[in-house]
C-alpha cells in the first residue's frame, strides 16, 4: 500500500508521478505529465498567467494521489 502523503508530495513536484507510485493505471499518470508540460510550454510561449493554471493542476494532482493512495 503506497503512503497517502509521499504520493501527493510526489504528484506536486511532477504531477502524475504520485499516480504512477501509488499504481494507478499509467495511462492517469502518463495523461498528468503531458498535460504538465503542455501547460509548462504554454507558460513560456504564450502567458506568465498560464503558470497559475499550472499550480492549480499540480494542487489538484496532489490531491487526486492523496486521495487515491
Amino acid at each position: 500500500m503506497a503512503n497517502a502523503i509521499l504520493a501527493a508530495i510526489l504528484s506536486f513536484i511532477i504531477p502524475g508521478l504520485g499516480q504512477l507510485y501509488e499504481g494507478q493505471p499509467i495511462q492517469k499518470g502518463i495523461i498528468f505529465i503531458v498535460i504538465l508540460i503542455i501547460l509548462g510550454a504554454l507558460n513560456v510561449l504564450v502567458s506568465p498567467f498560464i503558470g497559475i493554471i499550472s499550480l492549480l493542476f499540480a494542487i489538484y494532482a496532489a490531491y487526486d494521489a492523496y486521495v487515491n493512495a
